[in-house]
């Protein structure tokens, strides 16, 4: 069944590097046996360039998509996104810098994260210190 969904995604148009071998598998052409000293790496495993143009890059949000059949979300101006949107971005302290401000000082926000923080990382000690008994 797969290889006729690749035969039918190339005959739309598709580029074969796009649909990759379809339950292909390859082989390296060294016979089976490694070089001496050789560990991997090298220039093989070098990151690939995208076949995606720097255009569509830009202008939408590649992978994002969630339907099947659907198309990838075009990115918008900022002015066309919420105002909560941004908060998300926003960088919250870490628990090593709450540890290191007074308690009394910090703010209603910045002390709920600390406990929640302080709870869970106690919660993750605990379970170490168990599982190792």
């Amino acid at each position: 069944m797969s290889a006729n969904y690749f035969r039918a995604l190339q005959s739309v148009g598709i580029p074969k590097e796009v649909v990759g071998v379809g339950g292909c598998r390859k082989f390296s052409a060294g016979g089976g046996k490694a070089r001496k000293g050789s560990k991997g790496g090298g220039a093989g495993d070098a990151p690939k360039e995208s076949m995606l143009s720097k255009e569509v890059k830009s202008t939408t949000v590649v992978g994002a998509t969630i339907l099947k059949n659907g198309t990838d979300p075009k990115l918008l101006p900022d002015a066309e996104y919420p105002d909560w949107l941004s908060y998300l971005v926003d960088k919250r302290p870490v628990l090593s810098e709450l540890r290191r401000k007074d308690i009394e000082i910090l703010p209603c926000e910045d002390l709920k994260r600390f406990v929640k923080l302080d709870n869970r990382a106690r919660i993750k000690e605990n379970n170490s210190i168990t599982a190792k008994n």
